[in-house]
């Protein structure tokens, strides 16, 4: 499978499968959560669920960081500014797809458990850009 180009938006994520997304509570304190994302078009793609945690901090604040990190979130290179945004229904599905092209199935038996361990959890999508993009 081939790894998305994200050498214009994000250089420190070329070539990796997990990013460590730093948001940030309402107090200032950045919380820190390792994620799979897919880049399509200049963009980051993540799925998370509605009621996540990142997904309240970002609707109260969209700045956040990222930096490439291993799947259990250990960092492996530095923290980049960006913004993030909670993407509609209709919009989550280049998210989806672009996900779905990155992660194949993987991400489809990611789903398929999550699905049975969490019941009918409300998925969403976030975009991710870098601060100048908007």
């Amino acid at each position: 499978m081939t790894q998305p180009d994200t050498a214009l938006a994000f250089p420190t994520l070329r070539g990796h499968k997990y990013a460590n997304l730093t948001t940030f509570r309402k107090t200032g304190k950045a919380v820190v959560t390792p994620i799979w994302f897919a880049e399509e078009n200049g963009k980051l793609y993540v799925m998370t669920e509605r009621n996540a945690g990142k997904t309240k901090r970002i609707r109260n604040n969209p700045q956040v960081q990222l930096a490439p990190c291993t799947a259990r979130g250990k960092p492996l290179g530095p923290e980049v500014p960006a913004v993030a945004r909670i993407l509609s229904a209709a919009e989550g599905e280049v998210a989806n797809q672009a996900l779905d092209r990155k992660y194949g199935w993987i991400k489809k038996g990611f789903e398929f458990f999550l699905k049975l361990r969490r019941g009918t959890a409300e998925r969403v999508f976030l975009e991710i850009t870098p601060p100048d993009v908007v």
